[in-house]
């Protein structure tokens, strides 16, 4: 079963790249491997004073639509400063990089960095990318003191201790102070009905159900009480994950772990999970939700969304942001939407903010970077205090001031990160490029006092539209995540987050995995648009299916993988 690239072929490999390698030539494309083979390991070693131009090309898994080709202010300063161009490359649409990176491990071909996202251990399996770990120690002591004890959770497993990626997608040592997640409503539903309280898919249904029959057109088109995203992998961020959310349990990906004995089992065994798919059903069959949930594509659902006519979510900000940035820049902040914990019933408690750790999808290195220390390098300064402080905050004099010692963003700039977001990003490069280098989370504050990041509470409160405060106001609350259970009503978990958790590439295990999905991806849907009486027998011919596809054989492996991952991140003894 394929696990890791080998040590020594690793090893060898990136002795030979920084010996030969040498991307380092004024305006060579590192995506090409015909380098000069007179730049050499020595010229390679002063990268860090070398500023000389060179292009790096990456791909994303993400999309990043307002990416500009480092032509934003902030970009320009970051070539400026480091003779670094990225030639960036991004996953369109709602595939998630898969299908690029399948094509990538079959031909070899990769650029020189990349965020793979779930599809690392696929590159890795291929011999496609470079253990970090000597490069981290000789040449990035930035990134070494950011992730200071968190290095061991960097190792790729119990086998194979390469640090293959460095988390990127998430900040260390982060305080979350606001909440993007939850049940979403439009502040002029909340308002109309004078804020009542939202706390049970009950509360959430009524609501919706009372605005579209008193106001059944919006702007002159059917208004539409709840949608959801079921493109390709979204229907896990807005149709699958939501049943435990609202049911009390974790974020696991497509599994639920027992916190006692670390048995895992595909989270939708859970019997009051059944109930919540019931609940769907039932909202579907009420005409509450969109007949077009199922067969909706990306865009067509933030189309929507952008329209205002859609009047609640299950979702993450992220993932319908681009819709919600469409109704702030028409003025509209009356259709944004609030966050709500909901839960199936009062006896379920939201556990979006039980703490994982650091643990998250990032960076990684392949084996065609011609020049790995120029970019390990270049990657440090990023994560250096004047990097991440331009990242985040852009450009003092243009994109914040400092008075009396203090970051200030003027109102002009604020006003048009609330109301023109997705141009005040691609014209400033604001928030674009966190993405490539390990750095702090919110709430961290850098030695001259300041927060790294824009995001903390004041800053927070600053960007939320007035329709937001009003409604924040009603209930009590400063911001979203007030409304939440905090990090403090829960136990951390001991296996992180287990969406990052490498697993086997080939075998019985990818197999059962694929043939899991693919069930789960037809007979959802299904179960919740079947007749009433005819969900119970959908349902449990579903979870049937699951075991005959061998579920539980898929299952005992992944738990025998979260024993062990226990046993690398705390050091226990798992059996």
């Amino acid at each position: 079963m394929k696990w890791k690239t080998p040590k020594t072929f690793a090893a060898l490999l990136l002795a030979t790249t920084l010996l030969i390698g040498g991307c380092g030539n004024s305006g060579d494309n590192a995506s090409s491997n015909t380098g000069n083979t007179g730049n050499n390991a020595e010229n390679s070693q002063n990268a860090a004073e070398d500023t000389s131009p060179i292009t790096f090309t990456f791909f994303g898994a993400d999309a990043s639509p307002n990416w500009n080709n480092m032509q934003d202010e902030v970009g320009k300063v970051i070539t400026e400063k480091t003779g670094v161009t990225i030639q960036a490359e991004y996953d369109v649409g709602s595939g998630g990089g898969e299908q690029k990176i399948a094509l990538m491990t079959a031909s070899g071909d990769v650029p020189d960095f990349i965020f793979a996202k779930g599809s690392l251990s696929k590159l890795v399996d291929a011999g496609l990318i470079m253990d970090m770990t000597d490069l981290i120690e000789k040449h990035a002591p930035n990134i070494k003191k950011i992730l200071g004890d968190n290095m061991n959770r960097m190792k790729y497993s119990n086998e194979d201790p390469s640090i293959y990626q460095i988390t990127t997608n998430m900040g260390v040592d982060q305080q979350s102070f606001d909440a993007g997640g939850g049940f979403e409503i439009q502040q002029r539903v909340l308002k109309e009905f004078g804020y009542p309280e939202i706390r049970t898919v009950k509360d959430f249904e009524d609501i919706l159900r009372k605005y579209k029959e008193k106001y059944p057109e919006t702007d002159g088109q059917p208004t539409i009480p709840l949608t959801l995203n079921a493109d390709d992998w979204k229907i896990m961020i807005t149709v699958t994950n939501p049943a435990f959310i609202a049911t009390g349990a974790p974020d696991d990906g497509e599994y639920y772990v027992n916190p006692e004995t670390y048995e895992a089992q595909l989270h939708y065994k859970r019997p009051e999970e059944k109930e919540y798919f019931r609940w769907l059903n039932h909202m579907y069959n009420e005409g509450l939700l969109d007949k077009e949930t199922f067969v909706q594509k990306d865009d067509q659902y933030k189309a929507k969304i952008a329209s205002g006519r859609v009047l609640g979510l299950i979702s993450q900000e992220w993932e319908y942001q681009d819709g919600e940035n469409a109704l702030k820049a028409a003025g509209k902040d009356e259709y944004t939407y609030a966050h709500f914990p909901v839960t199936l019933n009062e006896e379920y408690v939201d556990h979006s903010f039980q703490p994982a750790g650091l643990d998250g999808s990032g960076i990684a290195i392949t084996t065609a970077c011609k020049d790995p220390v120029r970019l390990i390098k270049f990657l440090d300064w990023l994560a250096s205090d004047e990097g991440q402080v331009l990242m985040n905050w852009g450009i003092e004099g243009k994109h914040y001031n400092v008075e009396n010692g203090v970051r200030v963003v003027p109102q002009e700039i604020q006003d048009r990160k609330v109301n023109d977001t997705n141009n005040f990003n691609k014209e400033s490069g604001i928030s674009l490029y966190p993405t490539f280098t390990v750095h702090y989370g919110d709430g961290v504050k850098d030695p001259s006092g300041n927060y790294y990041t824009t995001n903390f509470p004041e800053q927070i409160v600053a960007g939320y539209t007035e329709a937001e405060k009003e409604t924040l106001a009603a209930y009590g609350a400063t911001t979203w995540k007030d409304l939440f259970p905090q990090e403090s009503d829960f136990e951390p978990k001991e296996w992180g987050a287990l969406y990052n958790m490498p697993v086997p590439t080939d075998g019985d295990y990818q197999v059962i995995y694929q043939k899991t999905q693919d069930i789960i991806r037809k007979r959802i849907p299904e179960a919740v648009l079947a007749k009433p009486d005819q969900f119970d027998k959908i349902f449990d011919d579903f979870l049937a299916e699951l075991d005959k596809a061998g579920a539980k054989e898929m299952e005992a492996e992944y738990t025998t993988l979260v024993k062990k991952r226990v046993s690398l991140f705390t050091g226990k003894d798992v059996q």
